[in-house]
């Protein structure tokens, strides 16, 4: 059956589907020996050559789901032209490609999954599937009950309506105060931004849970797999599909590695 390439792609575990898209702008894929631009051509996985870069690809493959605790000083991508830490560094014993689903800031710190699965990511990044995603935020000075209860009515920022799930506050000293937070916005620093416009710049940021799975018992710059049954709740959540052609990913494998705080 013939899909767009980007799909194709995607489940072959070679990119997300908006990669895919730059990549074949970018004049890297063939079919059949001819070298597609159009984002919009279709292929048949079972029928086509496919090659990617002049490397066939497979689609055979078993799909892979990661949760990381991500470090601060770290960069949320498979390469960086500045030589910082990528995440995957921190992947040791994992021998397929993965990619990030979304992604943690530079400086923000906590849950990430990567995965082999094009349209698994697809469902967990994309805003209107409305996956919620967990924080705890550390900010500068004491918020007040208004200022609180204004962000979670919701606030404007300069590209558009800002409204949290729910805020609440956790604990406060004379300096600083943390604050749990529960959002379905993917936009680009949101939270920072909302603090900022609050005039309480955050400190720490740290994601904590995405949907119902936690970052509990997963040190700094460890991982483990995704469980059958999270993967799947997942998915149930994003009102998507169960995974195809999966591993048992039952068992978690902890790794960690050491990685430079930034400075």
């Amino acid at each position: 059956m013939k899909e767009r390439l980007q799909k194709i792609l995607s489940q072959a575990g070679v990119a997300s589907r908006r990669a895919a898209e730059k990549m074949i702008a970018e004049a890297r894929i063939s079919v059949n020996g001819v070298v597609v631009t159009e984002p919009g051509t279709k292929a048949d996985s079972d029928r086509d050559e496919i090659r990617v870069d002049g490397r066939l690809i497979s689609c055979d493959v078993d799909q892979i789901y990661i949760l990381l605790h991500k470090p601060q000083g770290v960069v949320t991508t498979l390469s960086d032209p500045q030589g910082r830490p990528i995440v995957t560094d921190l992947l040791e014993g994992v021998t397929e490609r993965v990619f990030p689903v979304g992604r943690l800031d530079y400086d923000s710190e906590g849950l990430l999954i990567l995965t082999n699965d094009g349209e698994f990511a697809q469902r967990l990044q994309h805003p209107s599937y409305g996956i919620p995603k967990t924080y705890r935020v550390k900010v500068e000075g004491n918020p007040g009950k208004g200022e609180i209860q204004a962000l979670g009515n919701g606030i404007d920022l300069s590209d558009g309506r800002f409204a949290p799930m729910n805020v609440s506050l956790e604990k406060t000293n004379r300096e600083s105060a943390w604050l749990r937070m529960t959002i379905t916005d993917g936009r680009n620093r949101v939270i920072r931004r909302a603090f900022e416009l609050l005039g309480h710049p955050v400190c720490r940021l740290v994601r904590v849970a995405v949907g119902d799975v936690t970052l509990n018992g997963v040190r700094e710059g460890a991982w483990r797999r995704l469980t059958k049954v999270e993967v799947d709740r997942l998915l149930v959540q994003a009102g998507g599909r169960k995974p195809r052609n999966r591993t048992d990913n039952a068992l978690p494998s902890l790794t960690a590695k050491k990685t430079r705080k930034p400075g």
